[in-house]
């Protein structure tokens, strides 16, 4: 970006492409879409996500697949959004509400974690990424057995969400690409 930008422009473009990093993550890790995750991270990022990841992002990234393959439906919500942005460094402060919907031993469970993500991110190349990311929990709300239902008559013909490449997105979008931010 140039030298030359004025400084309050410079900063809102910073925070945009923030955001945009922030809402990525969230579509990424929605549709299971490992290769647009692994765009999102520097390759020394470390991401702390409970008993799931302590350290390398990218390693977090490989067990991915493990980790959620009982879960039948997984959705964050990003509401506020906190940046600080000086030079080629920043942080944030956001706020997710990560909605799980979990096969275990043949029911179906419903896990509402409501928390933030400690960000730290770092543009190299001129290119904003996450360099540290850290779950807080807050608050968490279970449902057991499912109270989803997705065959109520409410949402009778509309398209169903699924992961991956079977979601409906796949196939309406054209500039909404997936595998990319």
């Amino acid at each position: 970006m140039s030298d030359a930008l004025h400084p309050e422009l410079r900063r809102l473009l910073d925070r945009e492409a923030l955001r945009e990093l922030i809402h990525a993550y969230a579509q990424a890790a929605d549709r299971r879409d490992l290769d647009k995750l692994r765009l999102l991270y520097h390759d020394d990022a470390v991401d702390e996500h409970g008993r799931f990841s302590q350290g390398s992002a990218m390693e977090f990234i490989d067990r991915l697949p493990e980790i959620q393959k009982h879960m039948a439906i997984l959705q964050h919500h990003i509401t506020t959004v906190n940046l600080k942005v000086v030079g080629d460094e920043a942080e944030g402060e956001v706020y997710v509400i990560a909605f799980h919907q979990v096969d275990q031993d043949g029911a179906r469970s419903d896990y509402v974690v409501h928390g933030r993500y400690l960000d730290k991110y770092s543009r190299r190349d001129g290119v904003w990424k996450f360099s540290r990311r850290a779950l807080v929990a807050d608050w968490m709300y279970v449902a057991e057995p499912s109270a989803v239902r997705l065959d109520h008559p409410f949402v009778a013909g509309s398209h169903i969400g699924a992961a991956g490449e079977d979601d409906p997105s796949y196939g309406y979008f054209s500039l909404l690409r997936r595998g990319r931010r």
